[in-house]
């Protein structure tokens, strides 16, 4: 027995399970944030604040709620501050951790794991090995061939109820499930619904990470966002030699001229032992530099960190900078001015969206003015008429009534008495306005006078009051001389 050798192996083995000691791979942390998202996805459309949603835009009743506030479609101007906190927090995210969404938050991506490593590995054992995604099973045995279609019809499950989470930003889950006891009076929604479950099937089971390559607009504009401080996957070549310089890159290549590889860099560490590439989704070698289709969802860090720290040594392929990783320039900086115009942007956005939905107003009023401009009654009294058009969007009923605030010359005949308006119902009144006053003096033209119109509810006052401005049209002069 060699006790030399088995005298140098414990210290090698002592050393890999110290540098490994406590490190936890970064699919075990994407399995809790996967888990996180679809538990927020779930339950967020079931949360409600003061009777509104937390987040639903209801085009079959013409709402958006928001944060437990609920907006009518005339109060949309909103839209335009959450589609800039959208887009600008994308160009903030991938500044800062590139294709980070892509690989830790991204529909796509939680629905293949669950599908590829959870339905097809774990559960029906279609595949061997998590680690090896670039091994497709042999469909020609007939064992496998029953187990996709199980995957299939499991995965087809969770595309029905996925769907309809999607559906439940849009109809409220009460009510998408009193639509489903009718399906033959609501066959768009169920249309909708089949519709978007037989893509998630077709694209998780059949398209895979292609659309992540191919399809996903966000790969396309990932390379102008990206600088030299932005995070992602990257080989250090310095430490691990340049694997592909001279060869092409074919991988068969590196086999191939191993030998040569090592004498022209005896210092390089990369063993070629492909496990960074075989664990990749996007079938890619991340030892080629930054590419397109790469996701940022570390499994090949996770790989390399197994391998090398085993050989106590650190990671040949870290979650870091090119700048710090791949030319050792230095520590990443994450404050640089791109990112804190980012940021300050997107504050600004946010603090204008609070801004605005704060001065929700519970009442819309439309004041519209008839096709008659006025009457002339006799002794000069001039009447103009109006159209209300009232929207309760508060949670509760209210009364309402309104007044005249800048011209009390002018009198409200028509209606005299307050009148009440459901939560969320709407009402057209016709208003009469009066004068017996003398308002203009002008021989030549008819003459606006403008007025103000405060509309509250006699309830809550000081809450719920709205100020309209309009005209009240006073006759030319000979008009109303021959009335009198």
């Amino acid at each position: 027995m060699d006790t030399t050798a088995t005298a140098k192996a414990k210290p090698k083995k002592n050393m890999a399970k110290e540098y490994l000691k406590g490190w936890v791979p970064y699919r075990i942390k994407r399995y809790w944030v996967y888990l996180a998202v679809s538990i927020i996805a779930l339950v967020m459309p079931w949360i409600k604040i003061n009777g509104n949603h937390l987040f639903l835009l209801s085009f079959d009743h013409k709402k958006l709620h928001l944060a437990g506030v609920a907006f009518d479609m005339q109060e949309l101007y909103l839209m335009p501050f959450l589609l800039m906190l959208l887009f600008l927090g994308i160009f903030a995210v991938t500044a800062v951790g590139g294709r980070v969404w892509c690989g830790w938050a991204c529909p796509q991506t939680i629905f293949r794991v669950i599908y590829r490593d959870g339905i097809e590995t774990k559960l029906l054992g279609l595949r061997k090995r998590i680690k090896n995604k670039q091994q497709e099973p042999d469909m020609s045995k007939p064992e496998n061939q029953i187990k996709k279609v199980i995957a299939i019809l499991l995965w087809t499950i969770l595309s029905l109820v996925a769907a309809a989470d999607f559906l439940w930003f849009f109809i409220p889950p009460e009510e998408f499930f009193t639509y489903l006891q009718n399906p033959s009076e609501h066959m768009i929604m169920v249309g909708t619904l089949l519709g978007v479950a037989a893509f998630l099937v077709a694209d998780i089971v059949f398209i895979k990470e292609d659309f992540c390559i191919y399809i996903c607009p966000y790969s396309r504009v990932q390379s102008v966002l990206y600088d030299d401080d932005t995070i992602m996957a990257v080989y250090d070549p310095i430490r691990g030699g340049d694997i592909y310089q001279g060869h092409g890159h074919d991988r068969h290549k590196v086999f191939n001229k191993q030998k040569e590889l090592l004498a022209a860099e005896p210092g390089a560490e990369c063993t070629t032992c492909e496990s960074c590439v075989t664990v990749c989704p996007t079938h890619i070698d991340i030892r080629k530099g930054l590419q397109l289709e790469c996701i940022n969802c570390l499994e090949c860090v996770d790989a390399c960190t197994t391998v090398m720290g085993a050989l106590g040594k650190p990671s040949l392929v870290q979650w870091s900078s090119e700048k710090e990783t791949l030319r050792h320039e230095g520590k990443t900086n994450y404050f640089r001015p791109k990112v804190i115009a980012y940021f300050t942007v997107l504050v600004l956005v946010l603090v204008a969206l609070f801004a605005m939905g704060s001065k929700k107003e519970n009442m819309l009023l439309n004041v519209n003015k008839t096709t008659r401009l006025y009457k002339i009654l006799d002794n000069g009294v001039v009447e103009n008429d109006y159209i209300f058009l009232f929207a309760n969007t508060d949670s509760k009923p209210h009364k309402y009534f309104f007044e005249i605030v800048n011209n009390d010359k002018i009198e409200i005949i028509r209606p005299k008495e307050p009148f009440r308006l459901g939560a969320g119902k709407k009402k057209k009144k016709v208003v009469v306005l009066q004068t017996k006053e003398r308002l203009a003096n002008d021989a030549r033209k008819d003459v606006p006078i403008p007025i103000t119109i405060r509309a509250y509810a006699v309830d809550d006052k000081k809450k719920i009051v709205v100020d309209r401005n309009t005209v009240f049209v006073y006759p030319r002069a000979d008009l109303l001389e021959k009335k009198k």
